[in-house]
């Protein structure tokens, strides 16, 4: 059971998985960073200083924080919106990679060809 264990433990999935979650969560740090201190700033500032956090109905004993659920959905729209943009700047950056990639490698087959179009000539005139 110990070896099974081990083998489950230390398997490179696992090990990708893990430094995978540690830096999620460090990224999230950041995002919640950005959000907290320069977006929600910002379109609190365009929306005239609207904090739903203040939003809430009595019902009998019960108080009912309506305005941090809304608050909070609110900051996971905006959320979602940075990371989407963070995504897909990386993702642009990722294409324009491989497409450089792809123009390389064709012009490495063009030079090729080149060449043994070259040579074809060449020993044509030979022949001839």
């Amino acid at each position: 059971m110990w070896q099974e264990f081990k083998e489950f433990a230390f398997k490179g999935n696992v090990i990708d998985l893990a430094v995978g979650v540690v830096i999620g969560a460090a990224f999230g740090g950041i995002v919640t960073s950005f959000v907290e201190n320069i977006i929600t700033p910002l379109i609190g500032m365009l929306m005239g200083g609207i904090d739903f956090t203040g939003l809430k109905v009595t019902i009998g004993d019960a108080e009912v924080l309506y305005g941090n659920f809304i608050q909070s959905f609110v900051d996971f729209l905006i959320i979602a919106f940075a990371i989407f943009l963070a995504i897909r700047f990386i993702s642009k950056f990722k294409h324009k990679e491989v497409e450089v990639e792809e123009e390389e490698e064709i012009n490495a087959q063009e030079l090729l060809l080149t060449e043994i179009r070259d040579l074809l000539k060449e020993q044509n005139k030979n022949n001839v």
